[in-house]
């Protein structure tokens, strides 16, 4: 079944330049564009912003972390290296599950989510989800692979959220760093952790 999907999204590729486009343009420029509102968060963000921005970064690590594990474990040949596919962006012949690539938007899309950014966090899971579909298309991932990383995402932002008063001491720290380096913009506030 995981491969019927991969084949039904995959065959599409090549043959619809528009399309083409804007699916490679979710798998190659992903995690700029997120690291582009991570850091806009932050420096144009109050206490509260850069709190988030810290979270978000210790979901994204843990869960991208989980994910070499898994693909250690449960090691599998990506859809290009075991059949015919349609690709589009070429990639090194590692373990297919989970995607790196939807893990990491995930995990900051619904790490931003779960600290009450909903307009910023359901843009970044839109986008998450054009990724997650993207990494199909292009022909690097099967759809368990997508599914894998989604739940990953959730695990660890949940536990993450969960965590907030434990992990309020490294954010206070990197906080604080921040606010010594001169010349950089400063919004502060004190706002709950």
């Amino acid at each position: 079944m995981n491969y019927e999907i991969f084949r039904a999204i995959n065959q599409n590729a090549g043959h619809q330049p528009l399309l083409d486009g804007l699916m490679v343009f979710f798998t190659q420029f992903a995690f700029p564009c997120f690291a582009l509102v991570l850091l806009l968060m932050w420096f144009l963000g109050k206490e509260k912003e850069k709190y988030t921005v810290v979270y978000a970064a210790i979901t994204a690590v843990t869960a991208l972390v989980i994910n070499m594990f898994l693909g250690h474990i449960f090691y599998e040949n990506r859809p290009f290296v075991a059949h015919h596919v349609n690709l589009l962006v070429q990639h090194v012949k590692d373990s297919s599950f989970p995607s790196d690539h939807a893990t990491g938007t995930f995990s900051i899309a619904l790490a931003i989510i779960w600290r009450k950014h909903r307009k910023i966090g359901f843009g970044m899971l839109l986008f998450a989800i054009c990724t997650g579909i993207s990494r199909v298309y292009v022909g690097n991932h099967y759809p368990f692979d997508v599914l894998a990383s989604i739940i990953v995402s959730l695990v660890v932002s949940g536990l993450v959220f969960s965590l907030q008063a434990f992990l309020a001491p490294v954010g206070r720290v990197i906080i604080n760093i921040y606010n010594r380096i001169p010349l950089m913009p400063k919004n502060e506030q004190s706002i709950s952790k």
